[in-house]
């Protein structure tokens, strides 16, 4: 059927279909490291580069016994993402991608999505957003005088950005404290290895209920482990409102989970393993540096970042935006033959002017309805990191750093990013 429309791509294998090509692909990627300048598509992707240079844009491969059809081309990936007719449901996750993300927002469907994603707007919005900047700017200050007794020295950032990350989430979303967060964070970053690691395997289902690999196992005590560390946390909460310390389970995202966890109207109720599976996904985030400095200094002087200076931040969006490009948007035919390279200056007019208003051809945060409920969040809490770091120090790279990006789920630094940090 796919032979009739154009549609070519790598023979299958029997019950393998491709894994066996990409996991080898994938193996050989990843020992190879990379120059600043060079492009990485074919590193992080290297089955995708390979397929899609050979069979087109728009290919069929083979994971196991099942076909999946591969898309890149802008209108198609719009048309699924926007999925207004509801023909393109979530694929099913693997046993082990199960235990990660497997009840939380980006995976359910229909009417249970419609209720989580609900409560989520509504934390994650307005007023609220507001509210959460003191918390974000109070945990950057914390990070940044532990780096007045590192100066002139190399910094780890990835690390010190996951663990500022973690404390984040666990103070604005779920109100808990870092050690409780941190706790989380460790172990789902362990799932988020497993996954990985498992998810060009060939699954067979009958074999699969006979003997559960290794990594199976360990995922499975992972996640328990992550819903005990929940669950303690929920009845905290429980604790104060029963005992008179609280009136109420609290208005940040945990609060409004819990109270939909209690409610009594099975329309709006969830279950526990809805509220782990919530609290999971919402855990699971030069030249160019001297003009984004300039320009924080001109908006906010010396003073902490404030909400209302946010928006007018554009040098500091183009940046972000190419950042985010650099991640996914590498098409030589949307971004010209220089997408491999790192180049702010595209967003200076804009999103639109940028994509030649294709939505499709940018869309970082995904489309439609289903698109990231955290996008605006994210890029609030991004640029006030990034704001009050700029005020306070010039940063360049390490020269032991090693510039080899893989995938984990999503893309992660291979050797960590090491800085070099000294005050302005």
């Amino acid at each position: 059927m796919m032979n009739s429309q154009g549609i070519k791509g790598p023979p299958y294998k029997f019950i393998y279909g491709n894994n066996k090509q990409v996991t080898k692909m994938r193996m050989e990627a990843s020992s190879k490291c990379l120059a600043l300048t060079d492009d990485i598509f074919p590193k992080v992707q290297p089955h995708f580069y390979t397929w899609i240079n050979r069979y087109g844009k728009n290919y069929l491969s083979w994971s196991g016994v099942r076909a999946e059809l591969v898309i890149s081309d802008p209108e198609l990936v719009k048309k699924v993402l926007r999925n207004s007719e509801k023909k393109f449901p979530k694929r099913k996750l693997s046993d082990i991608g199960e235990k990660l993300l497997g009840n939380g927002l980006a995976f359910i469907e229909g009417g249970k999505w419609a209720k989580h994603r609900k409560l989520a707007d509504k934390a994650f919005h307005g007023e609220r957003l507001k509210n959460m900047t003191p918390t974000i700017i109070a945990s950057v200050e914390t990070m940044l005088e532990k780096w007045k007794a590192q100066e002139s020295k190399e910094i780890e950032v990835f690390e010190e950005f996951r663990l500022l990350t973690s404390e984040v989430i666990s103070k604005t979303a779920l109100g808990s404290n870092y050690l409780e967060g941190e706790k989380i964070f460790v172990m789902l970053k362990k799932l988020n290895i497993l996954v990985s690691r498992n998810i060009s395997k060939t699954t067979i289902p009958f074999i699969n209920k006979l003997w559960k690999s290794a990594d199976l196992l360990e995922s499975k005590k992972l996640e328990k482990g992550i819903q005990d560390c929940v669950v303690e946390i929920i009845e905290k909460r429980e604790d104060k409102v029963v005992g008179g310390e609280a009136d109420s389970f609290g208005d940040d995202y945990l609060g409004l989970l819990v109270n939909a966890y209690h409610d009594l109207n099975d329309k709006n109720k969830l279950s526990l393993e809805d509220l782990v599976g919530e609290c999971k996904t919402i855990y699971f985030a030069g030249d160019w540096q001297e003009k984004a400095r300039r320009e924080v200094i001109d908006i906010f002087g010396n003073p902490n970042p404030h909400l209302e200076g946010i928006p007018k931040l554009k040098t500091m969006s183009m940046i972000i935006n190419e950042t985010l490009r650099f991640r996914l948007h590498r098409d030589p035919y949307l971004w010209g033959d220089d997408a491999h390279l790192f180049k702010p200056e595209r967003f200076s007019e804009g999103i639109g002017k940028a994509t030649n208003y294709n939505a499709a051809a940018f869309s970082p945060f995904g489309l439609g309805l289903r698109s990231c409920v955290g996008m605006t969040f994210a890029m609030i809490e991004t640029k006030i990191v990034l704001s009050m770091i700029l005020q306070r120090y010039s940063v360049s790279l390490s020269p032991t750093y090693v510039h080899s990006p893989i995938p984990i789920i999503s893309l992660v630094p291979q050797h960590g990013i090491q800085l070099l940090e000294s005050l302005t």
